[in-house]
């Protein structure tokens, strides 16, 4: 979604960064920070079409409402940002989901600045460093499953104990010969959970 939020909103030149940040010459922070002042909507204008986009896999809602009943903890980690994450969690009735992401924060000017609450200062790529959350929580749990598609997933899916994979990420698998499951969508994702787990 934050590849078409930036694509819709922000005008000439988000391009170029994009060309920069798929070919590695950039990171998802500069990426941010190059892209925030290009930026030609409110909040309003941004959730609005955020909220009138099929944007969440057709197999998530389901696929939490099991992993409820089983009490398996779900959390989402992204590069993207909050305010528009928490408006689509809210849509579908999944605002208990925890979720970390970029922030960002609207002036009274109309323009906006993207905060960064979990980048990793050793790295400092990613605006949202998810490999700095999965090693947070993962002594909470006995087995950490992580499933993701994106250039961000790559360094965080090595310190899972399952990887699903798709796109970008399963590439990755696949090229740096690491362990995945692939998959399509969450469906996938919960038949092979009602398989292993009951």
């Amino acid at each position: 979604m934050g590849y078409n939020v930036i694509r819709r909103f922000a005008g000439d030149g988000w391009e170029e960064i994009n060309r920069a940040y798929c070919a590695g010459e950039i990171g998802s922070q500069d990426a941010y920070r190059k892209s925030a002042s290009l930026f030609r909507a409110t909040k309003d204008e941004i959730l609005e079409y955020v909220l009138g986009c099929d944007c969440l896999d057709s197999h998530f809602v389901a696929f939490h409402q099991y992993c409820k009943e089983m009490g398996f903890d779900v959390k989402i980690v992204s590069d993207g940002l909050d305010f528009y994450i928490e408006a689509i969690l809210d849509k579908y009735d999944l605002g208990e989901i925890a979720f970390y992401s970029n922030e960002v924060v609207f002036h009274d000017d109309g323009s906006l600045s993207v905060i960064f609450p979990w980048h990793n200062e050793e790295c400092n790529r990613c605006g949202n460093c998810k490999s700095v959350i999965l090693k947070r929580f993962s002594p909470d749990y006995e087995r950490v499953v992580y499933i993701g598609d994106g250039y961000s997933d790559v360094c965080p899916a090595k310190y899972a104990d399952v990887v699903f994979a798709k796109s970008i990420l399963f590439e990755k698998c696949v090229e740096n010969d690491m362990g995945c499951i692939h998959y399509r969508d969450f469906g996938d994702v919960k038949r092979y959970f009602i398989k292993t787990y009951g």
